[in-house]
């Protein structure tokens, strides 16, 4: 059989984790995932790792901050007044908040994860949370094809 190429259509497993050894997602042995090469279903760089791997094959790839969910920029944590909640709401830090922000004219609403609050301010961070972070994969390759 062929190795991996753009297109095919691959069975995987794989665990994610950060440097400090910590879970970010997984697909089991027992459960593999089912991805076409190039889809951008998974992160590009994991994709381009599977290319060329054989059925059976284990392969582990680290993944940069910037080929994974970019730096993490300062600029996109900000404090809001905590009136901004109401009264029926209490922030506390890890919480993932829906916020509204307004661009262009429009309203969008965005993730924000909370990370400090106290009667007056809410610190929330824009970032995604695995911004600034490099992840490493360790991807089994169970099959090419349907």
């Amino acid at each position: 059989m062929c190795p991996v190429q753009l297109t095919d259509i691959v069975s995987v497993s794989y665990v994610a984790q950060l440097d400090s050894g910590e879970l970010v997602e997984q697909a089991p042995e027992d459960k593999p995932v089912q991805l076409q090469i190039g889809s951008g279903r998974i992160l590009q760089a994991v994709e381009a790792s599977l290319m060329g791997m054989e059925p059976g094959e284990i392969r582990r790839v680290r993944i940069l901050e910037e080929d994974a969910y970019g730096p993490h920029h300062d600029s996109l944590v900000q404090e809001v007044p905590r009136s901004t909640f109401g009264e029926n709401m209490e922030p506390k830090p890890g919480m993932i908040l829906s916020l509204t922000y307004e661009k262009d004219g429009e309203k969008h609403q965005i993730p924000a994860t909370v990370i400090e609050s106290d009667s007056q301010k809410v610190k929330v961070d824009y970032n995604h949370p695995l911004a600034g972070k490099a992840i490493t994969y360790t991807v089994k390759l169970h099959a090419i094809g349907n």
